[in-house]
C-alpha cells in the first residue's frame, strides 16, 4: 500500500478540479523544488498553470498535506496557501526570463488588456491621437485597423485633418497586412510607446482635486478655494477651471439637458431650480413638455422660502447626475479647458 492510500482523502478535496490540484501542489513546491517541473512545461502549459494558480484563493491545509504527502511534516502547520496574482508572479519571476512572465502575467490578468490591442482600445482616444499624430501615417493605418471601429472613428476624428485623411486612404489602399508587420508594429508598442503613453497619461493632481472639491457643498468649496487663493493661488485657479459646477449646466445643448431632465428626482430638480438663475431655469423648462413644466413652475411656487443650503444640495445632486450620465456614456460634459458646448 502507498504511502498516499494511508491517508484518508480530505472531503474539501472534492470540490478542486485536477488542474487546481496540480496547481496547489506546483504553489506548495515553490521556486527552489517546483523549477525543475516548470522547466519541462510549454509556454501554454505554463500560462494554464498560473492562470489557475492566480485564481485559487485559499487551500485547506488538509488538502495541501494529502497532495504533499511527502513533505508532511513541512505542511501540517500551515492553516492554509494562498494563490493570487502577486504569489504568481513572485515564483515565475524564480523559474522563467522577465519578458517570459511578463507575457504570462499580461495574459492571464484578465480583460483589462489581455492584447497590445485591447490595451489601445481602453485609452483616451484624445491621448491616443494626441501620441499617434507623430507617426507615420502607414503606421497609425495598421494601428488603427486593429482597434474596435467606433474607437478608431473616434481616433480619426482627434487626428489633423489632412493627416486623418491621409491615414484614412492608406487604409481603404491597405491588403492583408502580413503577421511579421503586425508582429513589428506590436513590439514597438510595447516597446516604445505603451512606455510614453503611460508616462503622458500620469494624472494631474488637480483633476482630482476639482472632483473632490465638486463633492462639496458649496459653503466648503469656497471655503477651501478662497484659502488657496493665498496660499497656492496658481492652483486655486487651476482647480476652478478644472470643476464642472451647476452653472455650467447652462453650457450643454437642450438634448443633454433632456436626459438629465428624464433621469432626475422631480422634487429635488424643482428644489434645485428654485434657486437657479433665469436663464438656467428656462434652459430646462425648454426641455420639458409645456404640462411638465407648468407643474414644475407651481411645485416650486408652492415651496415658498427655502434654505439656500438645500438648494447648493440639490443643485449639486444634478451635477453628480449630469456626471454619472457622462459616464455612461448617455452624454459628454463639457470639457472645461475647450469652449465647444457639449452634443449628445
Amino acid at each position: 500500500m502507498s504511502l498516499m492510500a494511508t491517508i484518508a482523502e480530505p472531503p474539501e478535496l472534492k470540490r478542486f478540479t485536477g488542474a487546481q490540484r496540480a496547481a496547489a501542489l506546483m504553489l506548495a513546491l515553490g521556486k527552489d523544488h517546483g523549477a525543475p517541473i516548470w522547466e519541462q512545461l510549454s509556454t501554454d502549459e505554463i500560462k494554464e498553470l498560473s492562470s489557475t494558480i492566480a485564481g485559487l484563493g485559499r487551500i485547506p491545509s488538509a488538502v495541501v498535506e494529502h497532495l504533499l504527502v511527502q513533505f508532511t511534516s513541512e505542511v501540517a502547520s500551515m492553516a492554509s496557501l494562498h494563490g493570487s496574482y502577486e504569489t504568481t508572479e513572485r515564483l515565475l519571476f524564480g523559474i522563467l526570463p522577465n519578458d517570459k512572465v511578463k507575457e504570462i502575467m499580461e495574459d492571464i490578468r484578465g480583460p483589462s488588456g489581455r492584447t497590445m490591442w485591447d490595451k489601445l482600445s481602453n485609452v483616451s482616444e484624445t491621448v491616443l491621437a494626441g501620441a499617434l499624430k507623430h507617426e507615420y501615417p502607414q503606421t497609425v493605418a495598421v494601428i488603427l485597423s486593429k482597434l474596435r471601429p467606433d474607437h478608431a472613428a473616434r481616433v480619426v476624428s482627434e487626428l489633423p485633418r489632412d493627416f486623418s485623411v491621409d491615414v484614412v486612404m492608406r487604409m481603404l489602399r491597405m491588403e492583408t497586412v502580413q503577421k511579421e508587420v503586425i508582429n513589428q508594429v506590436e513590439q514597438t508598442l510595447k516597446t516604445e510607446f505603451m512606455t510614453n503613453l503611460s508616462r503622458s497619461q500620469k494624472r494631474d493632481p488637480h483633476e482630482a482635486m476639482a472632483e473632490m472639491f465638486n463633492s462639496l457643498d458649496r459653503s466648503t468649496e469656497e471655503a477651501m478655494l478662497t484659502a488657496l487663493d493665498t496660499r497656492a493661488p496658481e492652483s486655486a485657479e487651476r482647480i476652478r477651471a478644472l470643476m464642472f459646477t451647476f452653472e455650467d449646466l447652462a453650457n450643454l445643448l437642450p438634448p443633454a439637458i433632456a436626459t438629465i431632465v428624464r433621469n432626475s428626482d422631480k422634487r429635488e430638480m424643482a428644489l434645485a431650480l428654485k434657486g437657479a438663475p433665469d436663464q438656467l431655469k428656462q434652459l430646462f423648462f425648454n426641455a420639458m413638455t409645456e404640462r411638465a413644466a407648468r407643474l414644475m413652475r407651481e411645485d416650486m411656487a408652492a415651496m415658498g422660502p427655502v434654505r439656500a443650503r438645500d438648494c447648493e444640495e440639490a443643485q449639486s445632486a444634478l451635477v453628480r447626475l449630469a456626471k454619472d450620465l457622462a459616464d455612461r456614456g448617455e452624454i459628454l460634459l463639457v470639457d472645461p479647458k475647450s469652449d465647444d458646448a457639449m452634443i449628445i
